[in-house]
Parts: structure tokens; sequence; C-alpha cells
């Protein structure tokens, strides 16, 4: 019954209001009701608050919002409101002061004084008792954009933790908290360090990947089991790891360089916003993960001519190396580096779409008090959202380690992607593009809640202060 009476109340609330905003009675707001509606009430808003207002909330593209659209655009609003508050509220009695603005502010990087945090109290204030309780906050707030709310930057990260052996994905913001302190940095050692210990522990699922999209066909029907056994066969135990030493060393250089690039890419577009908004993100992390591809992209092809070889091919990752370059040449060290760099945008975009509309559902549906998810609805956004990615990028991913393992023979005519996918068609069909789908699927889960609990481990050990 409670719960009624306050639905009925905040649907009065909000159709007064409306009504109020709605100044030439056409039942919808465009940006200029929405300026005069709001001047009226004292509350001045700029033009682009009221155009990220307007594309927020209207889901119909008809450049205004009707009553429905007014109400769920307030109603996420609100919910982002109260998550501030929360933040803002250190004492937990339900109200602000000076004091916590001062303190959550400087948590944000940015510096005032006691009075300059008492006259930011007293715009808001309504009956003088210099403090602001929930009303008052959301009342002065009504209709003002809430974006880069700290806390859902802090415990929504995904591409510093999550590591399924591909590093392809848009990286995490960080607050200005974090990069003030340094913390930045611990995070990136910290994932990693996660990285590292995940790849090894999924190292016999990958090499079984990498021989299934080369070996498999009609003819050569490899089963999971039957690929173990082979592998153990030919090798004995150690070989299910060929191929990983060079898989995790590649870590560093690649996450340093991507990490990097994004910044600076960043400041390229010019944005002043702390965090990006969901376009500029996949074109910054698309560009940065392609200059973070091409500089390591030897790496790529040493790990698969590593992970495909016989026992006493190769002595080490060195002796590979120079027994590449002295018989195919440099350019053996790009094959497939086409297929790669297109695979990037799917990957990253499906990836980065999928755990948006994720993390904005549950945020909307379920954060009341806090933005943190806890464990289990991190773990599945994350796997969810890699496997969508992967997925969808799969057949190029395919075709790239395809052109990869072929060693160029002189005279030869040299394989192209095109090519290639023909001939995958032509003679297995669409199923021959997804060849090594089982073993890399079973590899996610394990791989995402390896790499989550090695990081906050050495989050902890790194002195970042645990979730």
């Amino acid at each position: 019954g409670r719960a009624l009476c306050e639905a009925s109340e905040q649907d009065r609330r909000l159709r007064a209001l409306f009504q109020k905003l709605d100044v030439n009675r056409d039942g919808a707001l465009c940006i200029h009701d929405l300026a005069v509606g709001l001047g009226r009430l004292g509350l001045h808003r700029t033009e682009l608050d009221l155009l990220k207002i307007v594309k927020a909330g209207d889901k119909d593209l008809d450049g205004q919002l009707d009553f429905e659209e007014f109400v769920h655009y307030l109603q996420d609003h609100e919910k982002k409101l109260r998550l501030v508050f929360k933040s803002l509220d250190k004492k937990n009695d339900g109200r602000i002061d000076a004091q916590e603005i001062v303190q959550s502010l400087r948590d944000l990087g940015v510096k005032i004084s006691e009075q300059q945090a008492e006259k930011i109290l007293k715009s808001m204030d309504k009956n003088g008792t210099m403090t602001i309780d929930w009303n008052e906050w959301r009342d002065y707030h009504l209709l003002h954009p809430v974006e880069n709310i700290p806390e859902i930057i802090l415990y929504w990260k995904h591409s510093t933790i999550f590591d399924v052996g591909e590093n392809l994905t848009v990286p995490d913001e960080f607050t200005v908290e974090e990069r003030q302190t340094g913390m930045w940095w611990r995070h990136l050692v910290a994932g990693g360090g996660a990285g590292a210990v995940s790849r090894t522990c999924t190292a016999p699922l990958d090499r079984l990947k990498v021989l299934m999209q080369v070996h498999a066909s009609r003819s050569n029907n490899m089963c999971i089991i039957g690929g173990f056994t082979q592998m153990i066969r030919e090798g004995g135990t150690r070989s299910l790891w060929r191929g990983n030493g060079i898989n995790v060393l590649k870590i560093a250089p690649e996450s340093a360089i991507k990490f990097m690039a994004y910044e600076q890419i960043k400041r390229f577009i010019g944005t002043d916003q702390e965090m990006l908004r969901i376009h500029e993100r996949l074109l910054a992390g698309s560009l940065a993960g392609a200059i973070a591809q091409s500089s390591i992209y030897p790496m790529e092809v040493l790990k698969t001519r590593m992970a495909l070889r016989k026992t006493g091919q190769y002595s080490g990752m060195l002796d590979c190396a120079k027994n590449i370059l002295s018989k195919e040449g440099m350019a053996a060290f790009y094959k497939g580096y086409i297929p790669n760099m297109l695979g990037i945008i799917p990957y990253a975009g499906i990836d980065l779409a999928v755990y948006e509309t994720l993390k904005n559902a549950w945020l909307q549906r379920y954060a009341v008090n806090s933005a943190d998810p806890g464990v289990f609805v991190l773990l599945a956004c994350g796997t969810i959202s890699s496997t969508c990615g992967q997925l969808a990028s799969y057949p190029l991913a395919l075709v790239r380690t395809r052109m990869q393992a072929q060693a160029s023979v002189e005279g030869a005519p040299e394989v192209t992607m095109r090519g290639l996918f023909k001939h995958i068609l032509k003679t297995e069909g669409a199923f021959g593009l997804y060849r090594g789908l089982a073993p890399n699927f079973m590899k996610v889960i394990p791989a995402v809640s390896i790499s989550y609990v090695v990081y906050e481990n050495l989050k902890m050990t790194l002195g970042v202060q645990s979730r």
C-alpha cells in the first residue's frame, strides 16, 4: 500500500511538472518548452544540457518528449541522482553538509574551501538548515544531465579485469582520483598479472583451438578429447602449453601501448569529459587497439607458429623467429594482419555495446544505494559481452590464424584473405569458419573467473582499495 501511495504521489508530481513545462500545451516538450518552462521555475540550463535531455529520453526520435518519455527519463535520472547523493552522504544520515561536499570534491581531485562549499549549499538549501536532504538535492538537479558518476567508473571496470586471451576490448576509464593518486598504473599491473595467470591456466584449450582452426576439416574432424589425446601422444603433457610463453610476454607491451594510445587519442578528440560517450570510446578504443596490435603483431605470428610446432622443430622463441626470418623474410611476421585489424571493430564494438547495455539495465533496475554490482553480476556481464564479441569476430580470427600458420614457399602463390574465405566456404561451408569455437567458448568462463580472482588479490597486494 505504501509503495502504491508513493508511486501515485510521484506520478502526480511528474504530471504537474510536465504541465508546467509544456509551454505551448501541445502534449510534448521540445527544447524551447524546456528552456522557457525551467526558466520560470528558476532553473536555468544551457542549450547543450537541454539537447542532452531530449536525446536521452526521445525513444521515438521525433525531437521532443511526450509524457511517457518524460516520466521514463526522469525516473532513470532520479536513480542516478540518488547514487550521487548516497556517495556524497559520507555520514549516511540522509543529509549533506559543507564538510561532506569538501571531502567528496577532494576525492574527485577538486579542491575548494569550506566557505565555497557553504555557498554551494545555500544555492540548494530551501529551509535554511545549511544541510541538503534528498528532496532539496533532487529538486535542485531537476532536469540536469548526470554523467560520469565516479562510483560507476570505479565499480564497473571491464577490460582491465577480464582476460579471455584476446586484448581487443576498449580500455577502461579511470576516475580523477585514480589518476591523481597513481592508482591507474596499479590497476593495469594487476590486470596484466591476472591476464598472465588466466592465459597460463587456459593455455591447453587455447592451443587446441589453434590446432582445430588450422587442421580441422570435413576429412579431418577433430574432437576435443581426440585433440588433447593427439597433443599428449605427440609431445607429452608439457606440449599442451606450447605457445603460452609468447602469449603471456605480449601482455605487458600491448597493454602499455594501448593505454598510452587511448589517452592520446582522447586528447586528440578534444573532449573535456572525464568519460567519453560510447561512440567516442569505441572510436578511441578501436584506434588504440589497432596501434597496439600493429606494434606487437610479429609476436602474434610467433605465438601461432609456436603453438603449432612439432616436437624438436624449434629450440625456443628466438630460434622460431630466426627460422621464419631466414626462410620466409620479414613479411611473414605480418601474415593475417588485415583480417586481424578488421576483427577489432566487431569484437570491440559488440563487447562494449553488450557490456554497457547490461550495465545500464542493472543500474536502472537494481542500483538504489550503490553502483556496486557485486562479484557475480560483474562476472556474468563480462562473460556474456566477451562471448558475443568473440562470436562476431570469430571467422576473421580463424582466417587470420590460418594465414599466420601457412609457411611461405618460394615461388608459391601468396594466400589472400579473400581467397581463403572463398576456399573455406567452398570446401567446408559456413561451419568451416567456426572450427575451434567449442574450446574457445569453454575457456571463457574459467578465464574470466581466474583473471577476476587474481586481479582482486594483486590489487590488495599493490595497495589499491578493494571493491
